[in-house]
């Protein structure tokens, strides 16, 4: 007689706290829906290096958990969304993007100030050139110096006096119930966040059709749908997942000509110079269903205003 147990899901992760309590929402779903699942720490050569991000490249801490996921070391793959290259990897499918937390950036500054509250000359501390580029575009003479490691030493910076404030994803100090430590939350208008911020990208092999009708169930169309344009505008643009370039869209309601209401996505983007001298900025909005096809004519709006000198000079 066959045995009817159910396989425990491998689900690969890297070893930080962001990383494993994100893999952590995803095991737990898939628990409650009845699929045994436990969370395998994959090491990766980012997390071993002091350098700055637009070193190394964010590729480090993908590649090594594709690279796991593809020889079968674990049958799924917990990514935050941003990280991941725009080109495909052929070897794999995504399977879910579960639904989004708050997608905006967040300072955490000494004395609960927020952004125009600090002195001039205050230092911040940002792994981002687009948060540095769009920090230095607001005009309000602060200092901007780079910044490496996990959420939790990030923030202790501030609390031992290093920088005055740092600005992160709102979403990692959700995730790890840190946000009450959150001085502001910035408003996209001030700083547009980076395509598919966020988000979570779920992945098994592309040949694994149980493990991907098993992970289906925690997708979220409306978030697939903002985070595919905001990719795909990215994409268009040829910029990697470090450039000066913040990209949201929303699902927004609106009125058709006989007063019904429907769903659109609205999406906007920003290109800035590394020194956050120049920018250009453009929004659209469209049918959820054309949401590639969106963020990619908006990022050709975006090139011909100058997007691509701006972003081939950040070097």
């Amino acid at each position: 007689m066959a045995d009817s147990t159910p396989k425990t899901v491998r689900i690969g992760t890297r070893g930080s706290l962001l990383a494993t309590t994100q893999a952590g929402t995803v095991r737990d779903a898939l628990i409650a829906a009845g699929h045994p699942a436990e969370l395998v720490i994959v090491k990766t050569p980012g997390d071993l290096s002091s350098e700055p991000v637009e070193k190394i490249g964010v590729g480090v801490f993908t590649s090594a958990l594709r690279d796991a996921l593809a020889e079968g070391h674990v049958d799924v793959a917990v990514h935050s969304f941003k990280d991941l290259p725009t080109a495909p990897d052929d070897r794999l499918a995504l399977a879910a993007v579960p639904p989004r937390v708050d997608a905006r950036d967040a300072l955490v500054a000494r004395d609960g100030m927020v952004l125009g509250e600090l002195p001039v000359g205050s230092v911040i501390g940002t792994s981002s050139p687009r948060r540095a580029a769009q920090l230095t575009a607001l005009g309000l003479g602060l200092e901007i110096r780079p910044l490496r490691g996990n959420l939790d030493s990030r923030l202790r910076k501030v609390a031992d006096g290093e920088f005055d404030g740092v600005v992160v994803a709102l979403a990692g100090l959700v995730r790890i119930g840190r946000q009450d430590e959150v001085t502001e939350a910035l408003d996209p208008v001030q700083m547009l966040p980076a395509p598919a911020q966020g988000a979570l990208a779920v992945e098994c092999r592309r040949d694994d059709a149980v493990t991907y009708r098993i992970l289906s169930g925690l997708d979220d169309p409306g978030t697939r749908a903002a985070v595919t344009a905001e990719r795909a505008l990215l994409a268009e643009l040829e910029a990697g997942c470090t450039a000066p370039v913040g990209a949201i869209a929303d699902v927004v309601e609106s009125l058709d000509d006989d007063g019904r209401i429907f769903e659109e996505l609205s999406l906007r983007g920003i290109a800035l110079a590394a020194d956050g001298s120049d920018s250009v900025r453009a929004s659209t909005v469209g049918p959820l269903g054309d949401a590639g096809a969106l963020g990619s004519a908006l990022a050709r709006e975006l090139l011909d205003l100058g997007a691509r000198d701006l972003i081939a000079d950040r070097g």
